[in-house]
């Protein structure tokens, strides 16, 4: 699988690239605003929070970060899922006039979803970078490691977009279903709360969900200072299944793939 998954992507570097753009600018930039869009969603929900909690309900700071600042380095990455695997499961159904193109690689759709929506997040994170600037926090060295909660990130959403994408072609209830996820994922995953608050001995069960690593990830850069070798167990508790779910996901779309047309 990895050999051939490869040679996909390093034979198509250019054609990833293309429609990467083309992906971004068919979403945004026909509209007036262009690429502002693609931000104002989620500005305006932490916006609106940052009113409630900051504002309303006076919320204190935590781990001496604003709330504000706490809440939008979960909140970023949580809309950066969210999207990709929305995106991802529709990928096929959206761009079947590509898929009845014998030559096209059909296996790359799903993940230049996910590609376009990482160039997006950057540009967050960026903007987010710069408001804990303005509040004074200097940025450090832990940051560095977001590059690697990215790309686990990516390769997570690869293995289970493949899976998603494939089975939406046939069942179209599953669409919804991700939906219904999506929403059960925001909540038992550690945004609005934070992991310690949970006593320790459960801690083991919340890292089983690979959002719940993925969001602490980013908060260890940003505001814990915790290197990720220090979080030891928790690294194989989500690189062991996610790799098993993006060979299982290639090998799945590989044995439906030449399906697609009949079906679409």
């Amino acid at each position: 699988m990895k050999i051939s998954a490869m040679n996909y992507f390093n034979s198509h570097k250019r054609l990833v690239k293309g429609m990467v753009l083309n992906d971004i600018k068919k979403e945004y930039i026909g509209s007036s605003f262009g690429l502002v869009w693609a931000f104002i969603q989620p500005l305006s929900v932490i916006l609106v929070l940052w009113f409630v909690f900051e504002v309303g309900f006076k919320s204190k700071p935590i781990n001496d970060v604003p709330f504000i600042l706490w809440l939008s380095s979960g909140l970023l990455p949580w809309f950066f899922f969210a999207n990709a695997l929305e995106q991802t499961a529709s990928s096929i159904i959206s761009q079947s006039y590509l898929i009845k193109k014998i030559s096209f690689p059909s296996v790359l759709l799903p993940f230049i979803k996910i590609y376009s929506g990482l160039v997006l997040h950057l540009f967050m994170m960026f903007i987010l970078a710069f408001v804990f600037l303005l509040y004074g926090i200097s940025l450090d060295i832990y940051w560095l490691q977001l590059i690697y909660y990215m790309f686990a990130s990516s390769v997570f959403l690869m293995g289970i977009g493949w899976i998603l994408a494939s089975f939406v072609i046939f069942i179209q209830d599953v669409k919804n279903l991700v939906t219904i996820l999506i929403q059960f994922g925001f909540w038992g995953t550690p945004i609005f709360w934070a992991l310690s608050l949970v006593p320790e001995k459960y801690h083991f069960y919340l890292m089983l969900n690979p959002f719940a690593f993925l969001i602490q990830g980013y908060r260890d850069c940003m505001i814990d200072k915790v290197w990720f070798w220090e979080r030891g167990m928790a690294n194989l508790y989500f690189w062991i299944p996610t790799l098993v779910l993006l060979v299982f996901g290639f090998k799945i779309f590989n044995r439906l793939k030449p399906h697609f047309v009949d079906v679409l």
